[in-house]
């Protein structure tokens, strides 16, 4: 089936490799915890350039990892061929964020300066160290800016796009 309408998609997985002979495969989650990945249906998958609507037709934790599979898929030859392919949801099937909190899909690409109006470049993407996440900032260098609210991170002003933070330039 394909996905005729426009809505902003979100990569939330890919498809790492085949599992088993009945059609299952590896899902690589960037959801957290991961087995949230399962809780969005229906998912797209990206196939020759356009995003497809698919119903996993079945899916659970399988050690430390996901697995899951298609209706249609009934064999590994079929799991195999979906090998690489990207896992993403419609924004709309996100729950509404509480106030101060905020996805890191909204954060990419929002300008980021400091107190004292130094233009530091745009939020790339993201990164989780497990102490706190980290803001990838890319302008004339590339910067790595903690996402601590209060004390680096001011102010995140998404009708803006503008991110506020305590940072000395020469770090």
């Amino acid at each position: 089936m394909s996905d005729d309408q426009h809505e902003e998609r979100l990569v939330v997985g890919r498809i790492a490799a085949a599992y088993g002979v009945r059609g299952w495969f590896h899902v690589q989650s960037f959801t957290t915890p991961q087995e949230n990945i399962l809780a969005y249906s229906p998912w797209y998958v990206l196939q020759g350039g356009s995003w497809q609507c698919r119903e996993p037709a079945e899916g659970r934790l399988h050690g430390k990892g996901i697995i899951a599979r298609f209706d249609e898929c009934r064999d590994r030859d079929c799991a195999s061929a979906w090998r690489g392919v990207d896992i993403a949801i419609g924004r709309g099937q996100l729950p509404e964020t509480a106030p101060g909190e905020y996805y890191w899909q909204d954060l990419i690409g929002m300008a980021v300066v400091n107190l004292e109006g130094a233009e530091f470049g745009k939020v790339e993407s993201l990164m989780e160290t497990g102490a706190n996440d980290v803001l990838v900032v890319v302008g004339e260098r590339e910067r790595l800016i903690p996402f601590l609210r209060g004390r680096v991170v001011m102010d995140v002003d998404l009708l803006s796009r503008l991110i506020s933070v305590d940072w000395d330039p020469d770090f």
